[in-house]
């Protein structure tokens, strides 16, 4: 039913740029908050950043003033614009959203992208 679609992902340089989309679709009556996670070799999936329907983002430690999350709320969509990029930012990304699918019962639930791979040479 409800799908992310990930796109952007791919190969690139150290202290390059990359613009990572994601858009939902399907039965959707309302997306709440939506945000990036990505899983590095050997480690877990840890949140990158994340926005609410406001506009209201959080960032980790690791991408402050290096990355910008945004979203486009008449698109269902979701972008995440990385830039100075470093090795260790090399992962999968994963796009995830709340979405509720109808007005009774509100109930969000958490939906996740399939993953775009992201590697940084170094």
């Amino acid at each position: 039913q409800v799908q992310l679609v990930e796109s952007g992902g791919g190969l690139v340089q150290a202290g390059g740029s990359l613009r990572l989309s994601c858009a939902a679709s399907g039965s959707i009556f309302s997306i709440n908050a939506m945000g990036w996670y990505r899983q590095a070799p050997g480690k877990q999936r840890d949140l990158v950043a994340s926005i609410t329907t406001d506009g209201i983002t959080n960032y980790a430690d690791s991408v402050k003033g290096r990355f910008t999350v945004s979203r486009d709320n008449t698109k269902n969509a979701v972008y995440l614009q990385m830039n100075s990029l470093k090795h260790e930012d090399t992962a999968v990304y994963y796009c995830n959203a709340g979405i509720a699918r109808s007005l009774a019962p509100l109930q969000y639930l958490q939906v996740w992208g399939q993953g775009t791979l992201v590697t940084v040479s170094s």
